[in-house]
């Protein structure tokens, strides 16, 4: 059954959001589009009923235009494709009979001219009259909301503003009656216009087959099945279209059988919501026409993440007007205007003052921006976070982050070359199935994040640690006795439960799932973090607080290895203890991290085996010189591995760090 999958919301008539005048453009387009159509396809069916002479050229022409409805290309026309083929195999069948000529006068001008005249005579007209008085009923109501603006705060007169209120309320309705009917009619519309093309050609074929003996000889048993295939479609629209409008009809009377509150401003019953992170709604921005003179332009807006955007009536989309991170907002006192309030950006070199219509709408937007002021929206439940700092009045900030942009200290590419895939552990298994590596339905764990309230607290304690290469003294306490510390930059992907950890062909297959999961589940978002590799463990640190998220041992890493098609995937392997069955001192456990980083994964890797060696050659003095002597060296001269603590003064040592981190 053909369906119509474009349409205008009726809920959306009173709010008239500069979307929904966005889409009913679209519809008004549409329905020119379609007046222009229908006045060229009747000309040209007048053109076969009244030029029996030409009756050969006349359906030749008639064929070619059923043929230009396809390319048309109505914005609302996606569900026309049965429609398109139909009128495609009626201009096949109009060429056929342009052979069989007669007089068809009577069946023509019942079944084929007259359907098409009152459907352009009857529906057509009423869609421009209804956008006449749609149009009449916006400008009054614009005009009545101006007046409303205008009431002053001081010396308030009740009559006027009682006589203003109710004007308000009167256009509000009228205008709200008017969209609806305007609605519902260019819905219809969608329905009425396939029917409209379809109908005539039917009744024109019809006559055909009834006046032509020899034509019905000629194509009856194909046009047969045809032809009620058509009658059934156009029932079947017909059906649809019934059905659509009494849905529409009782939609429209339940919408006009609420509360007259709403029409009416400044009359909210609802209580403040004071934890909003994104809000929208019509404002009225002062702007400044002169030295001393300023007038007020109602427009809509709405936030966007960490911005507030504005966007006119009829604009396709909004544009920003405001960064509204560490902005300000705060109320203001207008001479002329009440529920007025000022935004100042962060650096308080641009400032609007705006109005909103009513008291909880004017309490709600100056909660919104201050909660977005706080970058609450970045954080993993910005709902729990406002609640809990309204509830609390804890003043939290934390900085945007941008992962764009080279942090300064990142690792130097040439500071370790890429000696293949590196892997550890015993010998490997050859093409075993997924099964044997992989538990079936085994979670994946996406992400590594710190709590929102701990997120917050790194960044109200005291001076935040500087991800660029600065350092605090706990930090250095921590990898004073590493003799490789190589920090790299990489987003995690996700982790998962593995059954073995010696075998490379596991790294391979948890990079499958949880890419795999990730596509499903059109997760993207990745989080930029910092891993760290030493002689001691590997540290996954968020760039901006310097908190470790998660440490691990390097005697704990089993295997490691890179992709070998993508080379910046990565991952490895970490044996932990089961300790659920009440075994003494419990089972091996695996679980596979991965990985992608900015540098070549075999990069990493590489250093992760160094590392290795050198836990190792601690073992044995000798073996430590000798590699020590044979370390890679950096561009500047200065070797990947740093100084013993043993060897020299801690001031020294610290000299010499070459930590990226």
């Amino acid at each position: 059954m053909p369906a119509v999958h474009h349409k205008l919301l009726l809920e959306d008539a009173l709010h008239d959001s500069p979307q929904t005048r966005s889409l009913l453009s679209v519809f008004e387009e549409d329905a020119l589009n379609l007046t222009d159509y229908t006045n060229k396809l009747l000309q040209t069916m007048q053109r076969v009923f009244g030029a029996q002479s030409e009756m050969g050229l006349a359906t030749e022409q008639l064929a070619q235009q059923l043929l230009d409805y396809e390319k048309k290309n109505f914005a609302l026309g996606k569900g026309d494709e049965e429609v398109i083929t139909t009128l495609q195999s009626f201009a096949k069948t109009v060429g056929e009979l342009n052979s069989l000529h007669s007089e068809l006068a009577n069946q023509m001008a019942d079944n084929m001219v007259f359907p098409l005249i009152q459907f352009r005579e009857k529906d057509l007209t009423e869609i421009s009259t209804l956008k006449e008085i749609y149009s009449i009923a916006t400008d009054e109501h614009e005009a009545a909301m101006v007046k409303y603006s205008r009431l002053p705060k001081k010396r308030e007169n009740e009559k006027m503003k009682s006589d203003l209120v109710r004007e308000v309320a009167y256009t509000r309705r009228k205008q709200h009656q008017s969209s609806l009917q305007y609605y519902c009619a260019l819905n219809a519309l969608q329905y009425r216009k396939r029917v409209a093309m379809l109908e005539p050609m039917l009744g024109y074929t019809q006559a055909q087959i009834i006046f032509y003996k020899k034509g019905i000889e000629l194509v009856s048993k194909k046009m047969d099945n045809f032809l009620t295939s058509v009658s059934k479609m156009t029932q079947s629209i017909q059906m649809q279209l019934d059905c659509d409008a009494e849905a529409m009809r009782g939609c429209q009377r339940e919408l006009l059988s609420v509360d007259d509150g709403i029409y009416t401003p400044d009359h909210d019953q609802d209580c403040v919501n004071r934890t909003l992170v994104q809000k929208a709604g019509y404002l009225n921005i002062r702007n400044k026409t002169g030295l001393v003179t300023t007038a007020w332009d109602r427009l809509y807006f709405f936030t966007q993440g960490g911005n507030l955007m504005c966007q006119p009536r009829g604009a396709v989309a909004g544009g920003m007007v405001l960064d509204l991170d560490n902005s300000s907002v705060m109320a203001v006192e207008c001479e002329d205007r009440r529920y007025c309030f000022q935004i100042t950006s962060s650096t308080g070199k641009t400032s609007m003052i705006l109005q909103a219509e009513s008291k909880k709408e004017y309490e709600e937007w100056i909660c919104t921006v201050n909660n977005i002021s706080r970058q609450i929206y970045l954080t993993d439940n910005p709902e729990a976070v406002a609640i809990r700092l309204n509830q609390t009045a804890i003043q939290a900030v934390t900085p945007i982050t941008s992962f764009e942009k080279r942090q300064e200290g990142a690792p130097n590419p040439d500071r370790a070359k890429p000696g293949g895939v590196h892997v550890t552990g015993g010998p490997q298994k050859s093409a075993p199935e997924p099964e044997d590596l992989i538990a079936p339905g085994t979670p994946i764990q996406f992400d590594i994040t710190l709590p929102a309230s701990e997120f917050m607290d790194q960044n109200r304690g005291g001076r935040r640690s500087n991800p660029f290469g600065e350092t605090g003294d706990e930090c250095l306490s921590e990898s004073d006795d590493s003799l490789l510390q190589q920090v790299f930059e990489v987003r995690f992907l996700g982790s998962m439960a593995v059954r073995c950890g010696n075998n490379q062909e596991v790294i391979y297959e948890a990079m499958r799932q949880v890419l795999a999961a990730r596509a499903i589940h059109n997760i993207f978002k990745t989080t930029e973090s910092h891993l760290m590799v030493t002689s001691n463990d590997i540290r996954l640190i968020d760039p901006q607080t310097q908190v470790h998220k998660i440490t691990f041992q390097l005697g704990d890493v089993s295997q490691f290895a890179a992709h070998q098609e993508n080379g910046r995937l990565m991952g490895f392997v970490v044996e932990g203890r089961d300790w659920g069955e009440g075994e003494g001192e419990g089972r091996p456990a695996y679980s596979a991290y991965i990985f992608e980083s900015n540098t070549e994964g075999e990069k990493v890797c590489f250093t992760m085996n160094l590392a290795k060696e050198i836990t190792e050659a601690k073992k044995d003095p000798d073996a430590l010189a000798e590699l020590l002597r044979n370390m890679p060296v950096t561009n500047d001269g200065k070797f990947l591995l740093l100084e013993s603590e043993a060897e020299e003064p801690e001031g020294a040592a610290q000299e010499d760090l070459e930590s990226e981190a």
